[in-house]
């Protein structure tokens, strides 16, 4: 007892560190334009995220030369003509530049160089006839819809003719830039003219200036800062007043300044690797110091990963399961839940490595492909509108996952034993067997409960409970399949071997139930859920693991 509140004491030390380590901003031009509301996507979101999400489309990441999103997508507005000659509109797809012509292994362009382009319209018109045809879109047809919504978001931005920047008293809609009248236009000029004045005495590589010149320069950008800050102060003073009841509470929107910027899930996944190697170290040189290390390690990167949650969760308003970025990062919450209380009931090392390595493996996978699993703070689909239903059926289902999870990754390494010398990792076997067995219960018994419930939501939404929709079939054959795999271990057919190869192939039943039927198939009810992108990693995810499975199976029949 006296070593778990130690553990605990360590991870809470370095949680506290983490939230207390503050990140320097990309430049200070940045930081007033950050905080402004702004009405967007049917939500109230700061301009930090909106500038974060706009630049991400546009360019492919959320700085451009070491500037930050704000300074760049506000100059949008003020310097139309520099940006339409600036290389910056990502066009990453062959098939849709070789369509348009462009020369070069180029993916950036300016959009003067596409909006004069003779095919764009061309292409267009394909993608509405192909969108009227099929909704589901192959890899180009996704990828010309992306140029689609890059060019348009970059022209209604520079015109001023999409962002609600202050609500219209009486409506639910707010005022775009180029609508703003009488003091608010007058406060919103003025914070484009302390950034025009910002950006002039904006060092840059070519500023060479020195002494009193330079103390002169350095002066002169507080001010504008200082100004740009006041202004911003009133906008947000004047907007406020338009209509306080359709204004944001500005708790939130702190909040969502803070996780923009702090990454929770970045320093959970840091924390994870780390633990994982101080265990794995700490268990061969036999040291008990970096065993607890390892511990608090673990525990700091799942407080942080928690914090993280419970932050979408209250600038949201919901559980944070609404589509699969947020599944991507729930699921390993689960599965470092399971592994924790694995080891402390059990003192088994292993299944906490194990854990610690597909948490931070699934969490890397957000930061790496942020086109394919969104993180952007989305309002919830009409059916989802139901924080019962979403605790009650979409958590229960998806933390399901995190049991046959944590069996694939144990799996896998009991392969790799049974690849080395099965005789003499015997035990480190049968213990891995155990863990497997108990983790895929623990996701039969939820999966069951989960598709049991979604029928009851089913009916309650869509008037019947059972429609063999490709999500439903898909999570029954998943259940089937691991249900199959318990009774086959239970009657004796299946040993140590059959259940370490069945927990790396069933789990190719979940991916086709979490990932596959949106993202794949593109089909049935669960349209909310669609997404594009990562086909041929995930293929190749699940390829190599049944090549893995055949070739241990090989190895141990020549044996």
């Amino acid at each position: 007892m006296r070593a778990s509140r130690g553990f605990l004491k360590w991870g809470i030390l370095l949680t506290l560190v983490s939230l207390l380590w503050i990140p320097p901003s990309w430049a200070n031009m940045s930081e007033p334009l950050r905080r402004i509301p702004v009405l967007d996507a049917g939500r109230i979101k700061p301009f930090d995220t909106f500038a974060n999400e706009s630049l991400h489309l546009l360019y492919g990441r959320q700085t451009f030369k070491g500037k930050a999103a704000p300074e760049i997508v506000f100059s949008w507005m003020l310097v139309p003509d520099h940006w339409d000659k600036i290389e910056f509109v990502e066009v990453r797809h062959s098939g849709v530049r070789e369509a348009l012509g462009l020369e070069g292994r180029r993916i950036h362009y300016a959009p003067e160089e596409l909006f004069r382009n003779e095919r764009l319209p061309l292409i267009f018109t394909e993608l509405r006839t192909q969108q009227e045809q099929n909704p589901k879109l192959n890899p180009y047809f996704q990828a010309v819809q992306r140029l689609e919504n890059q060019l348009t978001l970059y022209q209604v931005v520079k015109l001023g003719r999409f962002l609600g920047v202050a609500p219209i008293p009486g409506e639910d809609s707010w005022a775009w830039v180029i609508q703003l009248t009488g003091d608010l236009q007058g406060a919103f000029q003025r914070i484009s003219l302390a950034f025009a004045k910002a950006a002039a005495y904006q060092k840059s590589p070519d500023n060479r200036l020195q002494g009193e010149e330079e103390r002169e320069r350095r002066r002169l950008y507080a001010e504008a800062i200082e100004e740009m800050n006041q202004a911003v102060d009133e906008f947000v003073a004047l907007a406020r007043a338009e209509d306080p009841g359709n204004y944001v509470d500005p708790r939130k929107l702190s909040a969502e300044l803070h996780y923009n910027s702090f990454e929770p899930f970045m320093w959970s996944w840091i924390l994870y690797v780390a633990g994982a190697l101080l265990m794995l170290l700490g268990w061969n040189l036999g040291s008990t110091k970096l065993y607890k290390l390892a511990w608090a390690a673990i525990l700091g990167g799942f407080m942080l990963h928690t914090y993280g949650q419970l932050l979408r969760s209250y600038i949201t308003g919901r559980p944070p399961v609404s589509n699969m970025y947020e599944t991507v990062v729930w699921v390993p919450w689960g599965i470092m839940v399971l592994a924790m209380i694995w080891e402390w009931m059990y003192r088994n090392k292993v299944v906490l490595i194990v854990g610690a390595v597909v948490s931070a493996f699934s969490l890397i996978l957000t930061f790496l492909s942020p086109t394919v699993l969104d993180p952007s703070l989305q309002p919830l689909e009409p059916v989802l509108v139901s924080n019962f239903w979403l605790i009650t059926h979409v958590l229960v289902i998806t933390i399901s996952y995190a049991g046959f999870f944590l069996a694939f990754g144990l799996g896998n390494l009991s392969l790799w034993y049974h690849l080395r010398d099965e005789k003499k990792y015997a035990k480190s076997i049968q213990d891995l067997t155990q863990a497997m067995y108990r983790a895929i219960q623990f996701g039969v018994v939820l999966l069951a409960a989960g598709t049991i419930l979604g029928g009851i939501w089913a009916d309650y939404s869509w008037g019947r409970y059972w429609g063999w929709d490709p999500k439903e079939t898909w999570a029954l054959i998943a259940l089937l399949g691991y249900l199959a795999l318990l009774h086959g271990r239970l009657v004796g057919w299946v040993k140590n071997f059959g259940m370490a190869a069945g927990s790396v192939l069933a789990f190719s039943l979940v991916i086709m139930a979490w990932y596959g039927v949106n993202f794949v198939l593109g089909a049935g009810l669960h349209s909310y859920g669609f997404g594009a992108g990562g086909v041929e990693w995930v293929s190749g995810f699940v390829a190599i693991h049944v090549l893995y499975v055949g070739y241990v199976t090989a190895v141990r029949r020549l044996r």
